[in-house]
C-alpha cells in the first residue's frame, strides 16, 4: 500500500494502544512529575494549534534548547506532526556557532529552559530570523528577550484535538547540528521516513530490542542527535520513559532506574565507568532491574563491559553512529558463529562497535578510493548507506561535495551516467577495520589518527588501553607536533591512584610496540570535552602547541620511534 511512515504514525500508535503508559520527569526541586501518553498527546495537539495560531508555515523551523523533559518530548512531536521542523538546539555550543546555525536553520521560534535563557540574551541580538521566545515553565523569568511568553500560555486554551495533516514521508521532520570540532557545525536535516525506519530498527532483537517492557532512562541529552532515536523507538513500540531533567550526576541516575524500574539507559561510556565506582563507594545502590545499557560515542573500557554484565546483569551494548545517520549504524551483536569461539575471543569481539544494523550498508575504501579487505587488519575510510543517513549538508553544498562519493556506472549503450540515487555513500571520516565475522572496529577519526614517522598510530586503541589500567579513570591520546617525526602522541591522564609515567608505559608495552608509546604524559584533574561530551583533542592540540610547540628530537622518547622499534 501507498503507506507515508511518519513520526505522527508513531506517536497514534501509542496513544491507541499503549495510552495508559507514563512518562515520568524529575523536575529542577527533586520532584516528579507524571503523566501518560494520553496526556502528552492532548498537550502536543495543543502545541500545533499553538503554532497554527503564531502563523507558522509549513516547513518552518522551531528552535529548542533544552535539557530531558516532558515539555521537551512534546516538542519532539508538535512540530514535525504538524509540517514543521524541530531544530534541536545544543546548548554547549560557542556563541558564534549558536547565532551560525539559528541563522542558518532560519528558526522563527525559540522555544528555551529557565537554566539556558542567559545563553540565549547573549545572542539574541545577532538572530536575524528568531520572531518570538518561548520559555519552557509556566511563567517568564526576568529576562531581556523579547516578545517572550512561557510555554503554558502559549499552548493553554487550545483544542486537545487535532487532524495531523497527511504528509509525504520525506517531509523535513527535524535538523540537527554536528559539535563543530572542526570548523562550523554543518547542519543534517532529517526526513520523517529516516526516523520512522530507525526507530522500527530499534525493535530488532539483533539491534537494540526496544519493546513495550522497557522503561527507558535516556541519560544523553535529547538535543543530541534525536535523543538517539529513544523518544522515537520508544514511542513506537509504547515503552515508559523516565526524562532526568537537568539530573543526570550519578546518585539521581542511580535513584531513577530504582525507584523508577528503569530496564534500558542510554550514556556515554563515561557514566557507566564512573558508575562503577558510585556502586562501589555505596553498598546500597541498586540497578538491578537493568536489562541492557547503551552506549556510544567512544568504545567503554572492556573491564567495565565485563563487570556490569558479570556483576549486574545489564550487558553494555555498544552503537556506532554519528549526527548525519540520526545517529545509528552499527551495534553489539553476538553471532551464533562467535558464540562457538573461546568466550575471551568472544569478549575480544564484543569490544568491538559491532555490525552494521538491518537497512545499513558499510564498507572500507583507501585513500586512492579502492576497496579494503576485510581481515580484521586493513584499516580504510569507513562508509555507509541507509535511510537514515543524510544525502546531503543543509545549505553546504561545499561540505556535501567533500563529505559523500558516488559509484556511478556508466551506461555503455548512452554513455552516460546513470541514476545515482541508490549509490550515494556517506564517508564518515573514520578509519576503521572489519574483520572476518563482519565486525566493525573503528581505529581512530581521520583527524585523529597519529601519522608518525609515515606510520599510522591509533590513538583510540592506546586510550582504550591506558582506560584498563586499574589506576586510570580517564585518558585521551592526541597528536603534536614532532620536529622529526611529524607527529608524536602525547597522553593526557586523570588517576584514581598513585601511578607513574614508568608504570603506564610498562603496561602499553604489553600490548603496542615501543613506537606507538606516548612521548609524555600529563595527569590533569579532568580532560576538557565537546559539547556532546567526547574528549575535545582540538583543544588539547591548541593548549599543547600554545604551551610547549612542537616536541623536540632531543625531548622526545626515541626509542619510540618506527625504526629504532
Amino acid at each position: 500500500m501507498d503507506y507515508d511512515l511518519t513520526l505522527t504514525k508513531t506517536l497514534t500508535r501509542a496513544v491507541e494502544q499503549f495510552g495508559h503508559k507514563e512518562i515520568v520527569t524529575k523536575l529542577d526541586d527533586g520532584s516528579y512529575h507524571r503523566y501518560t501518553f494520553e496526556d502528552a498527546y492532548e498537550r502536543i495537539c495543543q502545541l500545533a494549534h499553538a503554532l497554527d495560531e503564531y502563523g507558522l508555515e509549513r516547513g518552518d523551523r522551531v528552535s529548542v534548547m533544552a535539557v530531558n523533559h516532558y515539555r521537551h518530548y512534546e516538542l519532539y512531536y508538535g512540530p514535525s506532526c504538524s509540517g514543521r521542523s524541530i531544530h534541536m538546539t545544543n546548548h554547549r555550543l560557542p556563541e558564534e556557532h549558536l547565532i551560525e546555525i539559528i541563522n542558518e536553520a532560519e528558526d522563527r521560534l525559540l522555544f528555551v529552559d529557565p537554566a539556558f535563557v542567559e545563553t540565549i540574551e547573549s545572542v539574541a541580538d545577532d538572530l536575524e530570523t528568531v520572531e518570538q521566545y518561548v520559555v519552557l515553565d509556566d511563567s517568564v523569568p526576568e529576562t531581556s528577550l523579547s516578545p517572550v511568553t512561557d510555554y503554558e500560555s502559549f499552548i493553554g486554551g487550545h483544542p486537545t484535538e487535532y487532524d495531523w495533516p497527511d504528509l509525504d514521508e520525506e517531509t523535513e521532520c527535524g535538523i540537527c547540528y554536528t559539535s563543530g570540532t572542526t570548523g562550523l557545525p554543518k547542519g543534517a536535516a532529517y526526513s520523517h521516513r529516516g526516523l520512522y525506519l530507525l526507530s522500527m530498527s530499534y525493535g530488532a532483537k539483533d539491534s537494540f530490542g526496544v519493546c513495550e517492557q522497557d522503561v527507558i532512562l535516556p541519560v544523553v541529552p535529547m538535543f543530541h542527535v534525536n535523543g538517539w532515536c529513544l523518544p522515537y523507538s520508544g514511542t513506537l513500540y509504547g515503552s515508559s520513559f523516565v526524562l532526568p531533567g537537568s539530573h543526570t550526576d550519578l546518585e539521581s541516575v542511580e535513584e531513577m532506574i530504582r525507584d523508577e524500574g528503569v530496564t534500558l539507559a542510554a550514556a556515554v561510556p563515561t557514566i557507566w565507568t564512573e558508575m562503577a565506582t558510585y556502586i562501589d563507594e555505596n553498598p546500597a545502590a541498586d540497578i538491578s532491574t537493568l536489562d541492557r545499557i547503551l552506549t556510544g560515542g567512544s568504545s567503554p573500557p572492556p573491564a567495565i563491559m565485563r563487570r556490569f554484565e558479570a556483576e549486574f546483569d545489564a550487558p553494555i551494548i555498544q552503537g556506532y553512529g554519528m549526527t548525519e545517520a540520526s545517529p545509528h549504524l552499527v551495534n553489539t551483536l553476538v553471532t551464533t558463529e562467535v558464540q562457538e569461539l573461546p568466550e575471551e575471543e568472544q569478549y575480544d569481539l564484543r569490544t568491538k562497535p559491532g555490525q552494521p544494523t538491518p537497512g545499513v550498508e558499510l564498507r572500507l575504501r583507501d585513500q586512492n578510493g579502492d576497496p579494503v579487505p576485510h581481515d580484521g587488519e586493513s584499516t580504510g575510510e569507513i562508509q555507509a548507506r541507509s535511510p537514515w543517513v543524510i544525502d546531503e549538508y543543509f545549505a553546504r553544498p561545499g561540505a556535501t561535495q567533500e563529505s559523500f562519493t558516488e559509484d556511478v556506472p556508466r551506461s555503455e549503450a548512452a554513455g552516460e551516467l546513470e541514476d545515482s540515487s541508490s549509490r550515494r555513500w556517506f564517508k564518515t571520516g573514520d578509519i576503521g577495520t572489519i574483520d572476518e565475522y563482519g565486525y566493525l572496529e573503528v581505529v581512530d577519526r581521520l583527524d585523529d589518527v597519529i601519522k608518525s614517522g609515515g606510520e599510522w598510530i591509533s590513538s583510540v586503541e592506546l586510550e582504550n588501553e591506558l582506560m584498563a589500567h586499574e589506576a586510570v579513570a580517564e585518558a585521551t591520546v592526541v597528536s603534536v607536533d614532532h620536529e622529526r617525526w611529524q607527529e608524536r602522541p602525547v597522553a593526557y591522564v586523570v588517576t584514581t591512584d598513585d601511578v607513574t609515567e614508568d608504570d603506564l608505559r610498562d603496561h602499553l608495552l604489553e600490548r603496542f610496540p615501543k613506537w606507538w608509546l606516548p612521548d609524555l604524559f600529563l595527569f590533569a584533574d579532568d580532560i576538557p570535552r565537546t559539547s556532546t561530551g567526547k574528549y575535545d583533542k582540538q583543544s588539547l592540540r591548541t593548549t599543547f602547541h600554545d604551551e610547549h610547540g612542537s616536541l623536540p628530537t632531543d625531548e622526545a622518547t626515541l626509542e619510540g620511534t618506527p625504526e629504532q622499534d
